[in-house]
């Protein structure tokens, strides 16, 4: 039997067994640390790699406040959240050159949030014919460069 070995998904799980600890918080808490992979601080919102990507350069965009509806929200946050995910985008099209992008928002564990109590976008960069069966069948994903190598391109970037 072939074995894959995906140590970095320890911290992960590890998550989940202590869901009141939102890594978004912590990340922003300890932001000078090298594996929070905060890119952007705002003055409202933040922007940050996910660690468990889709695709290589998966941003998430997230307001400062650990809010987990839309509505209680402010218009100025409001704001600056898209403002941020227009700037993602341009940059991952800098970077990288995809050739579409996927931008969404999981607003509540029904609707798929991983971390449903702490709101955030994912900007995901898409190239023609990047979808493979690696993860349709075998729930594996193909990323071809390193987290910290992609931090650094789109931290320099930003």
């Amino acid at each position: 039997m072939d074995q894959l070995w995906t140590p970095w998904r320890m911290k992960y799980l590890e998550n989940e067994a202590h869901p009141e600890d939102c890594p978004f918080c912590l990340a922003l808490k300890d932001e000078k640390r090298a594996d929070s992979h905060l890119v952007f601080r705002g003055e409202k919102t933040f922007v940050i790699l996910n660690r468990f990507p889709y695709a290589t350069g998966h941003l998430l965009i997230l307001p400062l406040e650990h809010q987990e509806k839309l509505s209680e929200l402010d218009q100025e946050t409001r704001a600056e959240l898209m403002e941020m995910i227009n700037h993602a985008m341009e940059v991952l099209q800098e970077v990288y050159q995809p050739n579409g992008f996927n931008v969404g928002l999981n607003m509540g564990g029904a609707a798929g949030a991983g971390i449903p109590k702490h709101l955030h976008w994912h900007v995901v960069p898409r190239w023609s014919g990047d979808t493979n069966y690696m993860t349709v069948a075998g729930g594996v994903r193909v990323l071809p460069e390193l987290l910290e190598d992609t931090f650094l391109k789109i931290q320099s970037a930003w």
